[in-house]
């Protein structure tokens, strides 16, 4: 039995996790979103740091979860006794950042913590930064959600891969290492160490477990991939270095667990955001504003944060954002049939069809006020039966937030909140209901700094905006 001074107590499965995997130099652990994988590497880097073997991490994740690992992770499961310094990469040239970034280089009787957006990795500056640490300091580097490397061409990949080879203890983190296909697996297993799967070239390894036929198109000729073969020796290698766990077998979770995905506003939109707010703000000054005309002015808010804006004469004017990206991203984590609710049909409509391009239009139906009434029970059946191939169930909370069994999911996706309370609880429950024999995952997408952060909070604390709009609380979530 593992004995270590934990901040939390960790569940059964997280014990065997760090039973298994908290003294080897490489290990993956494929555990689904909502399970604590955060908390198992955390502990793992506790230990690690506690026995002298590391005197730094260097944690590598998508934008939409980085900053998370500083504001919630950390400061939930990282032992009081462990002396620390956080860092969060910024390319800034500001003479704070600079010095902040400085001072991670030196050497102190500290656990020195680095976190970065894997995005930095496709640039010079962020990837020389990142050298500079690894080799200032004996190093634990984790790549979460490590489907992000998968492609072994893409400039970040092999940025990854270098800095990795300059540390001493290496992680990948992921609910679902393969997403389009198995060969996936290569870089993110590359990154750990080159001789896990027993091959010195990814075409070695594409020839063992893929069935290619030769294709010509005029002078060129090419391998086409048809299928694939001996996944199971495939399966029987991984486990030899990885720890596998799924929602359904920890039975000592929570059944409701609550995470967020985070994106910052393009320029376009913090500029439209922001000339709004000023006219809200001017329009609770002049107090002749109705709780109706507050809640307009959230709801033109939010949608700034979607990105697009419905103007007076009913048009739509979209701009570039970056929630539906995140979306994407989140998605590629979760296994099995999810829920996407979104407040605004036009976001229901653009879910749809961006989800169906990426898995095919059988993957998603929209359920929301244009929804045919013929067509609602059949979408509710066909989502529930498990060998449909309708995977996702887009629709808005209030329509489809009420009375609809929908237990063939274990994840909801918030898009966006509603300012109703009673919607966002009933819409939280189509999942957790009687047949629901899962736990399930909650997660929000919001817009960093902007009403979206606000809103959330007041529905977690269980305050119903759509019933308390006086102008004192609103001009709070404002500023």
């Amino acid at each position: 039995m593992l004995r270590y001074n934990f901040k939390l107590k960790p569940f059964a499965h997280q014990l065997e996790a760090l039973e298994r995997s908290h003294d080897k130099e490489e290990y993956a652990l494929f555990c689904e979103m909502g399970t604590g994988k955060s908390k198992i590497l955390i502990d793992t880097m506790s230990m690690l740091y506690d026995r002298g073997e590391i005197a730094a991490a260097l944690i590598v994740a998508p934008k939409g979860v980085y900053k998370n690992w500083e504001q919630n992770e950390l400061p939930v499961h990282l032992p009081d006794h462990i002396v620390h310094r956080t860092t969060v990469w910024s390319p800034s040239t500001t003479a704070s950042n600079l010095g902040k970034l400085a001072d991670s280089l030196k050497k102190c009787d500290a656990l020195h913590i680095l976190v970065m957006n894997i995005e930095a990795f496709s640039t010079d500056k962020g990837t020389d930064f990142a050298i500079k640490f690894a080799k200032a300091h004996r190093l634990l580097m984790v790549v979460d959600e490590s489907t992000t490397i998968k492609s072994r061409t893409a400039k970040r990949t092999k940025n990854v891969i270098k800095v990795g080879k300059l540390s001493k203890y290496r992680r990948i983190m992921t609910g679902s290492p393969i997403t389009q296909s198995p060969l996936d697996l290569y870089s993110q297993c590359d990154f750990l160490h080159p001789d896990l799967l027993g091959f010195t070239s990814f075409w070695t390894f594409q020839s063992r477990y893929a069935v290619t036929v030769k294709r010509s198109v005029g002078s060129h000729s090419f391998n086409k991939i048809t299928g694939y073969q001996n996944l199971s020796e495939l399966g029987d290698m991984l486990e030899k270095f990885s720890y596998r766990v799924r929602k359904e077998d920890c039975l000592d979770l929570p059944d409701k667990i609550y995470t967020k995905r985070t994106v910052e506003l393009t320029d376009e939109q913090a500029k439209i955001y922001g000339q709004l707010k000023r006219q809200a703000l001017a329009d609770l000054e002049n107090g002749t504003v109705t709780a109706q005309h507050i809640l307009t002015q959230l709801l033109r808010l939010q949608q700034v944060c979607s990105g697009f804006v419905r103007l007076d004469d009913g048009t739509i004017q979209e701009f570039p954002a970056r929630k539906l990206d995140e979306l994407l991203d989140t998605i590629e984590e979760i296994p099995g049939k999810a829920i996407i609710w979104a407040n605004f049909t036009h976001d229901i409509l653009r879910i749809e069809a961006a989800l169906a391009k990426v898995y095919g239009r059988d993957s998603v139906r929209a359920y929301y006020g244009g929804t045919a009434v013929e067509d609602r029970q059949q979408m509710v059946r066909d989502f529930q039966n498990m060998d449909h191939p309708l995977r996702f169930f887009v629709g808005q909370p209030r329509t489809g937030g009420y009375g609809l069994t929908l237990t063939a999911a274990t994840t909801i996706v918030y898009f966006s909140n509603g300012y109703d309370l009673e919607v966002r609880l009933q819409s939280e429950d189509r999942a957790h209901r009687i047949g629901q024999k899962n736990n399930v995952t909650y997660v929000d997408i919001i817009a960093e700094n902007t009403v979206d952060e606000k809103i959330l909070r007041a529905l977690r604390g269980k305050i119903n905006i759509a019933t308390q709009v006086m102008a004192e609380d609103y001009k709070q979530w404002l500023i």
